[in-house]
C-alpha cells in the first residue's frame, strides 16, 4: 500500500512540475552533472526548436553562446553536497524559457559560501557598467591576469553581460553553514 502512495505522489509531482514549466514557459531542464556531451545536446535541441519557432540568425547565436558559457560556468565551479561524503563536482541545474520578448537561462549549482561575497561584488560591478565599461573591464580582466585553475576573474559573466547587453540576475540561497545554492539568470532579448 506505501509503494501505491508514493507512486501516486510522485505522479501528482510530476503533473505539478509539468504546470510549473507550462506556465513559466521552460523548454528545456536538465539536472546532474555537466559534460562536453550534454553541452552538445541542449545546444542541438535548442536548434532545433529555434528553427521551428523561425528564430532570427542573431538571437540564435546569442542564446548558444550564453548557453555555453552558462554550462562551462557550471562543470567548473558548481560543487556537490553529497550524502556520501563523496565530493563530485560540475553537478547542477540548467534551464532555458522563452516568452515574446526573451530567452532566459537559468543556471543553479552548489557553492561553497567562501565564494559568496567575491561574486556578489563582481556581479554588482558587471550589472553597474554600460557597454563601454564592460568592454574596458573585459580588457582589464585579461590584462591582469587573474586567471585560477577554474578559470575564474569572471570573463564568462562579462562576456554574458556583453553579448546580452541585459542585466544578470542571482541569488544566493543559503543551505547550510558551509555551502549556498547559487541561482543565475541570464535574459537574451528576441529581436524578431
Amino acid at each position: 500500500m506505501d509503494d501505491k502512495v508514493d507512486i501516486k505522489d510522485f505522479l501528482e509531482f510530476v503533473y505539478s512540475f509539468y504546470k510549473t514549466m507550462k506556465d513559466h514557459e521552460v523548454t528545456l531542464v536538465y539536472e546532474g552533472e555537466v559534460t562536453h556531451q550534454i553541452t552538445k545536446a541542449f545546444t542541438s535541441l535548442t536548434e532545433t526548436n529555434m528553427e521551428a519557432e523561425e528564430e532570427g540568425p542573431s538571437t540564435q547565436k546569442k542564446v548558444f553562446h550564453v548557453m555555453v558559457e552558462c554550462l562551462q560556468n557550471m562543470s567548473k565551479h558548481a560543487e556537490t553536497i553529497d550524502a556520501s561524503n563523496l565530493k563530485k563536482d560540475g553537478r547542477g541545474i540548467f534551464m532555458l524559457s522563452k516568452n515574446e520578448d526573451a530567452y532566459n537561462i537559468t543556471t543553479g549549482n552548489v557553492l561553497n559560501n567562501s565564494k559568496v561575497a567575491h561574486i556578489t561584488k563582481m556581479l554588482e560591478q558587471i550589472n553597474s557598467l554600460d557597454k563601454d565599461g564592460l568592454k574596458k573591464l573585459y580588457k582589464q580582466q585579461i590584462k591582469e591576469g587573474r586567471l585560477s585553475n577554474k578559470g575564474g576573474a569572471g570573463l564568462g559573466f562579462i562576456d554574458i553581460a556583453k553579448k546580452t547587453g541585459n542585466k544578470l540576475y542571482y541569488n544566493f540561497l543559503s543551505i547550510n553553514d558551509e555551502f549556498s545554492f547559487f541561482v543565475f539568470t541570464s535574459k537574451i532579448s528576441r529581436n524578431n
